[in-house]
């Protein structure tokens, strides 16, 4: 783990994004974003998305691959599905975050939980709201494999995908420096069904520094 020296008052970007909702933002190249956990045990969906062209996008694959890990944390260069850095882990004092666990969805909820669960909010719809702006140039096709920032998805000697208690606390933070200009897109993850939240959501706080 490694903590960052950027200080909360120089940033030049603060907002809570508050339990279940979307968030959507462009970060150019060398600045630097930061999401805090505030309450701790926070499940943070995330896209990110070259602005210059969005069909390239992060790829959880090419990370994977590339670095040889289905965790990330401080050092991990995210790449796009072009092979491209995207994005660099420059602090992280969480530990390591899911490639894996996907996002939540209407369509999930029934399938792992219950029927009835088919109208509560998930990550899908606050991914779709975001996005919703015809002058971010996505669409629903363009919702794919994301980051679950904090989240706990170990993988068990069997290949299955668990969802545990969080190994975030209140403060914890991730933060990631822009390799080249990039859309970034959030979902503050309003799961009540599993213990990604500590079946309580809380709110983040993203901060964004200029090019050091």
């Amino acid at each position: 783990m490694i903590e960052s020296t950027l200080k909360p008052e120089a940033a030049i970007y603060d907002r809570t994004v508050l339990a279940g909702d979307g968030w959507i933002h462009e970060i150019k190249a060398g600045q630097t974003f930061r999401i805090v956990d505030l309450g701790g045990n926070q499940a943070v969906d995330t896209l990110f998305y070259s602005a210059r062209d969005t069909s390239e996008r992060y790829s959880a694959t090419d990370t994977i691959v590339g670095q040889r890990n289905i965790y990330l944390t401080a050092g991990t260069t995210l790449l796009s599905n072009l092979r491209n850095p995207m994005l660099t882990i420059t602090a992280d004092t969480c530990g390591r975050h899911d490639t894996l666990g996907g996002a939540c969805a209407a369509e999930s909820n029934q399938v792992r939980y219950a029927i009835e669960k088919r109208h509560m909010h998930a990550c899908r719809n606050s991914f779709l709201l975001a996005i919703s702006d015809p002058k971010w140039n996505l669409t629903k096709r363009d919702v794919t494999a994301n980051i679950n920032f904090f989240m706990n998805v170990p993988v068990t000697p069997e290949g299955k995908l668990t969802f545990e208690d969080g190994i975030s606390d209140s403060h914890k933070y991730v933060e990631l420096r822009a390799e080249m200009d990039v859309i970034a897109v959030i979902s503050n993850c309003p799961q009540l069904n599993n213990p990604c939240n500590g079946y309580n959501p809380t709110p983040v706080q993203v901060l964004i520094w200029g090019a050091q």
